[in-house]
Order: C-alpha cells, then structure tokens, then sequence
C-alpha cells in the first residue's frame, strides 16, 4: 500500500510569509488613509455647502442674514448678558432641522435648563469628519471656572472680521466681516463682493476644544488650551472667528496657536464657506494681505484668489 505525506510549511516558510503580508498590509494603509482623508475633506466641504445654502435661504427669506450671535450689553462692544444663541441655530430651519429649532427657547438663556436638550444635541452637519473631539459635548465654564453649562462641540465659526471678537463684538473695531453680535447684515452691505468674503470656516479640536454650533454662552471665558501665555477670550469665540491684522499673520493654520483661530486636521489645509456659496480650502501659505482681505466685507481690498 503507497502512502503519500503531505509536506507542511516550515516555520521559516510561515514567517516568511507573515513578513510579506504585513509588508503589503503597510504598503496598502498609507493609501487607504489617503482615501479616507479624501472622503472626510469632501464631506467636510459639502457640509460648508449646505451652511452656504442655508445663508442665502436665511436671507431671502428674512432679508437680511442672521447675527453671529445676539446678546444684550449694557454699552457698545460691552459684556455679552444674554441669551447668547448664534448663527447656526438661526439658520436650523433651513437645514432639515426644524425640530430641533422648535425645541429652543431663544428669549431664554443658553444655560436656562429648559434649553439642555437642544444645546447639547451634536449635529453632523456642523462637524468636521477628519476632527476627533474627546467628547460631542463640552463644559463651558466662567472666570472662576465655575462651570456654566454643557454644549454641543462644532466646527464651524463665523468670520466676524479684524479685530478680537472678545474686545469688538458689534464692529470688529471698524474692520468688521459679516457675521457680529446683534446685527444682521444684507447682501448690499458686502461691498467686496460675496465671492471675496468669508462666511465661516474651520476650528479642530487639538487647538480649539471649545467651540459650538449653539452660541455664545453668557459669561464663558475661554481658555487657551495650547499657548496659556496669549490669555483668555470671552464667549463670542465660542462660535466666531476673528482674522487678526496682516503685521500678526494669523493666516490659517499658522503656528501661533491662538484658541480662536481658523485651523483644521485636513493634510491639505482649512476649508472656508465664502457668500457666493463656493468653498475652499487654505493653508497658512496664504498670504497674509489676501487673508485679511477676504476677512472684511467692505475693506475695498483688491484680492487674488487664483493661487
């Protein structure tokens, strides 16, 4: 009777072969990642899209856009007493999210309990999908660091202007953008043009944790979690941005590390909802004059874009 053996790999064999599939597994996963980077700027841009629709809906329909964020002050450019709510929940309604919008309470605080369901509903439609938060949540806290209430994280900010939105909330200190406190500006009010003006753009989370689609929560201060020593910002910076001037080249994703500034975790820079609707995408290679002139709605800047 003919018996027949069957030869098994070696152990040699077999980690020879281990060794080739871990080598293709890392050649694969830098392009699988690749994909993946793509897939989330895409979704990232789409949503920027969606924002820059629900603007002109918000216009056409209240003839005017919303406010960054609407807040009593006793005094011009002065302390922010209330109730807070911001330029993303304005504009609710006009992406699929009407529901939600009913559920607020506008002429109460954000804080007020009666508003914890919807100030704390995370909302892919203001997220970026390449950012990962420690939470969908966050604690916004006062000057004590007495905690004030909880809230949604986002990563979208209005483009307020110039100047510090925690020192010039009603007019970016006289180089303002579109979206400030209280006040609601029409399309006629952007001399530049829409397709030279920022609307919103990005913040991640490594730089700046503490940032909302709800609004600007009364008395927040915000810390600066990267750079202690640039001091601390009011609750504006929650949901707005400011582009310093061109002499302090705070352009997009620069190193300066200021909690308020623009920056992403994009490999290929920080995208931007301009007014025409369009969006793109800029790195800190910017230069510093277009960047601040893209910042103003009526700086009378004559900008390029075509780089």
């Amino acid at each position: 009777m003919t018996r027949f053996s069957r030869r098994a790999f070696t152990l040699i064999e077999l980690l020879v072969v281990i060794a080739i599939i871990a080598i293709l597994i890392g050649l694969l996963l830098p392009a699988v990642q690749k994909v993946r980077e793509a897939a989330a700027r895409m979704q990232c841009s789409n949503n920027l899209k969606q924002i820059g629709l629900a603007f002109h809906n918000y216009h056409g329909t209240n003839e005017r856009y919303p406010a960054g964020f609407v807040s009593r002050s006793a005094t011009f450019n002065g302390d922010n007493l209330g109730p807070g709510w911001g330029w993303a929940a304005a504009l609710l309604p006009y992406l699929e999210q009407d529901n939600l919008f009913r559920t607020i309470d506008f002429t109460k605080d954000i804080a007020h309990p009666v508003n914890l369901a919807a100030r704390t509903q995370s909302l892919s439609g203001f997220r970026c999908p390449s950012d990962s938060p420690k939470g969908t949540t966050f604690t916004v806290r006062d000057g004590s660091n007495n905690a004030l209430c909880d809230v949604a994280f986002g990563n979208y900010v209005g483009m307020a202007g110039v100047y510090e939105v925690s020192s010039y909330p009603d007019n970016s200190n006289g180089a303002p953008g579109v979206l400030l406190r209280n006040n609601g500006i029409k399309i006629t009010d952007i001399l530049d043009g829409t397709s030279n003006t920022l609307f919103v753009g990005e913040r991640a989370s490594r730089q700046s944790p503490q940032t909302t689609w709800v609004g600007a929560v009364t008395n927040a201060v915000i810390l600066q979690t990267l750079n202690p020593s640039l001091g601390q910002e009011a609750g504006g910076v929650l949901v707005l941005t400011n582009s310093g001037t061109a002499a302090e080249g705070r352009t997009p994703n620069n190193p300066q590390e200021h909690v308020e500034d623009t920056n992403s975790r994009h490999s290929q820079g920080v995208n931007f909802l301009f007014g025409d609707g369009s969006v793109r995408s800029f790195s800190n290679s910017i230069s510093p004059t277009t960047w601040v002139g893209i910042t103003t709605r009526a700086g009378g800047e004559v900008v390029n874009l075509d780089f």
